[in-house]
């Protein structure tokens, strides 16, 4: 590499994260609304420019951080996009280095603005708004990626809380998978894989029948479920 060469210069890395959480079995994305041009008060995916004395995950931790106020995500890096010509009025080629981050979000206290951003909230995945940049490429292949991941069982450790139903569970496969699974095979398989434990404790849904409480056992091995 030729530093003086002219073909080297105008070029920028951005390091963008989607973060997924589960709320009541419903899979939702991090969003931030944008506070300047370029597409001021369009939602976007949380990220921004790297610095040049940081590494990839630390930018993107740091940008998470500068902008949510979440400190611990479980990030997986799943893809680089490239980012030319669809910055408007920006005279750099832009490249986005893509995270997935998985968290609890209600163990996670999110800061509603911050120096470049007006708002933050959660979607559900299927309701998402028009995002800014390529987000909207972004968001559909870290949904695939995610796909990807919950078939190994440990990642809904991080996705789901302490202690939940099987339907709720179910719903978390079919809504992130897209498919649909008769409850008892699914009940059935997951039960024989020995990933989750019935802790003998129920709760009532809205005055139905009470539901049996589950949650994962301990040291579980990173096993395919479907």
């Amino acid at each position: 590499m030729r530093v003086e060469n002219e073909l080297y210069k105008n070029q920028g890395i951005h390091v963008i994260s989607t973060i997924f959480t589960i709320d009541k079995g419903t899979t939702k994305v991090l969003l931030v609304r944008r506070k300047n041009n370029p597409f001021k008060n369009k939602w976007a995916l949380v990220g921004g420019a790297l610095y040049n004395n940081e590494a990839l995950e630390v930018g993107a931790r740091r940008e998470i951080y500068e902008k949510t106020g979440i400190k611990d995500t479980d990030l997986y890096q799943f893809g680089v996009f490239d980012e030319k010509d669809k910055t408007p009025n920006i005279n750099m080629r832009m490249v986005a280095i893509t995270y997935l981050g998985i968290i609890d979000g209600s163990k996670q206290n999110v800061i509603k603005e911050s120096r470049n951003t007006e708002d933050v909230d959660w979607f559900d995945i299927s309701c998402v708004p028009d995002l800014a940049f390529s987000h909207n490429e972004i968001l559909r292949a870290a949904i695939k990626k995610l796909r990807e991941l919950i078939l190994q069982s440990n990642i809904l450790k991080v996705l789901l809380p302490k202690e939940f139903t099987m339907p709720e569970l179910q719903k978390v496969y079919e809504e992130i998978l897209n498919k649909t699974f008769d409850r008892r095979n699914f009940r059935k398989k997951i039960l024989s894989l020995n990933i989750v434990k019935d802790t003998n404790k129920e709760i009532n849904i809205n005055g139905k029948r009470p539901a049996k409480l589950y949650q994962f056992n301990k040291n579980i091995e990173n096993k395919k479920v479907f």
